[in-house]
């Protein structure tokens, strides 16, 4: 296709995308109502998928079961998914290739710590300390997952966030709740980014995931909620990070000197890490993983592959094979980046409400702390680490953020949100084979 097709083709995409942003502000009435709102709102999910569940993105993605438009030449879904609900979307058009389950509320887990990274995230510059005490560690669930935060001793936003990401610390999460004025206050903010993420299947009740009676989201939720946060560089960059060094108890050596030493966290995302049965996925960058009683494992990803983005999102497979959440996403993968540009969508991962209230000159790198750098380099930090290399932190597996080519960009509600372009992925994406 020639360059000026290409560019009249994404200039209809974008003119569409922002059109479909006014429609969609009728949605609300029609979706399913949200939890808060409902009689059952206590009430677990249900055992088997409703009849009828939110239209948003589409009137197919709220019919229960498979959603998929198979023709000549588009392959076959792989047989072996066992997910309860699942959905393979292209990150860039918003299209959503196949779905199953898509809207049906199911508890998160950890993935819902994405919604608490966009939202949170613009608050606070990187480089910002603070000191914990009792309070901000109050309230964690038993048995959650943990970075191993310390009372009286002082991290950066920087490193509360590596513990958001890698570790998936809920003593991370309430660390910086506290500082954002508690957690009934996060709570509140994450709901009300929700509604205008439009992702209306989700209830927040804990801002770490963890099992709450009434909190719930949904396989298209979660991808919303992926898609957006994936928009700010210092998202992608915490996301897409395989290992760094987390600041340890500072401790008094014989002589009285005060030493404090770090040690190493690597990311549970076993796409990005890789395990025994799971090899680094080819493209893989991102984005979260969770695993409680009540949700099972649930998984959102993203990879890049051939010049195409895709996200997939896996919630509560019914085997209980180790790593199966990863074993079925990457099969999701597989088909999703053999089908791209074959198969018709069955809807569309919807923008903002706020997509028409375009703001000239809001800070298209989505940086936290409201840095209008859109370059490259490590989150917090001036180094520029090669690909796959230590940065300066310790920290690695974050890539020189690509710039961006190519498309046009829609400034959203005073932050950036790309429809139909590239985003810069950490370089290390593209360097990755399958071991």
């Amino acid at each position: 296709m020639s360059a000026p097709k290409k560019t009249a083709r994404r200039s209809l995409l974008v003119t569409s995308a922002v059109l479909s942003s006014l429609a969609l502000a009728a949605p609300v009435a029609v979706a399913a109502p949200k939890p808060s709102d409902s009689p059952s709102a206590s009430a677990s999910p249900s055992a088997t998928p409703p009849a009828s569940m939110s239209s948003v993105g589409g009137a197919r993605l709220g019919r229960p079961g498979t959603q998929v438009n198979l023709a000549s030449g588009v392959p076959v879904l792989p047989k072996d998914v066992s997910a309860r609900s699942w959905i393979v979307a292209d990150a860039e058009s918003g299209d959503v290739l196949a779905a199953h389950n898509a809207h049906w509320r199911l508890a998160p887990a950890s993935t819902l710590k994405m919604l608490f990274a966009d939202t949170l995230l613009p608050k606070f510059p990187s480089d910002t300390k603070h000191k914990v005490v009792p309070a901000d560690l109050a309230g964690i669930g038993a048995g959650s997952s943990m970075v191993g935060i310390k009372e009286e001793e002082t991290y950066t936003v920087h490193d509360l966030w590596l513990g958001v990401f890698l570790r998936s610390g809920n003593d991370a999460v309430h660390v910086l709740s506290a500082m954002n004025g508690g957690v009934e206050n996060t709570v509140k903010a994450m709901n009300e980014h929700a509604e205008e993420l439009q992702a209306l299947d989700t209830h927040v009740v804990s801002p770490d995931g963890y099992d709450a009676e009434g909190q719930v989201s949904s396989a298209y939720d979660l991808t919303l909620f992926a898609r957006s946060g994936m928009q700010k560089k210092d998202f992608r960059e915490y996301a897409s990070t395989v290992r760094a060094k987390f600041p340890g108890q500072t401790k008094k050596g014989k002589k009285g000197k005060k030493t404090r030493e770090s040690f190493e966290i690597q990311n549970t995302n076993r796409l990005l890490a890789g395990d025994s049965d799971v090899p680094v996925y080819q493209g893989i960058a991102g984005v979260k993983n969770g695993n409680t009683t009540n949700a099972g494992a649930t998984f959102t990803g993203v990879a890049e592959r051939g010049g195409k983005v895709l996200l997939v999102t896996v919630m509560n497979p019914e085997k209980p094979e180790h790593n199966e959440v990863y074993k079925e996403t990457a099969r999701l993968f597989d088909w999703g980046f053999k089908a791209a540009g074959k198969v018709q969508p069955v809807g569309e991962l919807v923008p903002p409400k706020g997509a028409a209230q375009a703001k000239p000159g809001a800070n298209p790198s989505g940086e936290a702390g409201g840095s209008g750098d859109g370059g490259s380099g490590t989150t917090g930090t001036g180094s520029k680490p090669v690909a796959g290399a230590p940065a300066a932190d310790g920290s690695s597996g974050i890539g020189i953020a690509l710039g961006i080519t190519g498309g046009v960009l829609v400034l959203l509600a005073g932050a950036a949100f790309l429809v139909n372009r590239r985003w810069p992925l950490p370089d290390l994406v593209r360097r990755r084979t399958r071991p």
